[in-house]
């Protein structure tokens, strides 16, 4: 089994950054795509970015384009998401996942492991 575990959460004021971090190992880690996904209470899992096998595509949703960017340190073995100018309406749980295909999706249906996910609140 693939285990994925997600770092980098916290409490933040708005305007602030916070860059969260995935780690895993294995093959389907290495060599499929990666997505960051969050969830807020009451709501759907909402994608947020993707990334390829190889870190040279990537993806976004329109919500955070701008704003979020991942990346894929293949030295590490991580995939990253650095968050900018955060606002109350991103505090939700942030989770990474390791996609079945090479590239990544926005559906998460296409993802077939999953981290424990890690809390981000950002306060007014």
């Amino acid at each position: 089994q693939v285990t994925l575990v997600e770092s980098g959460g916290g409490l933040v004021q708005a305007g602030t950054s916070l860059r969260l971090s995935c780690v895993s190992s294995g093959r389907t880690f290495s060599n499929n795509g990666v997505g960051w996904f969050r969830q807020a209470p009451g709501k759907e899992r909402e994608f947020l970015a993707g990334v390829n096998w190889n870190g040279g595509d990537k993806i976004y949703a329109d919500s955070v384009k701008g704003r979020f960017t991942i990346s894929r340190d293949r030295v590490k073995n991580t995939v990253s998401l650095q968050m900018t100018n955060l606002e109350p309406e991103d505090t939700a749980v942030y989770y990474c996942a390791a996609a079945l295909r090479a590239s990544s999706s926005r559906a998460t249906t296409d993802y077939r492991y999953w981290g424990q996910g890690t809390q981000v609140t950002v306060s007014s």
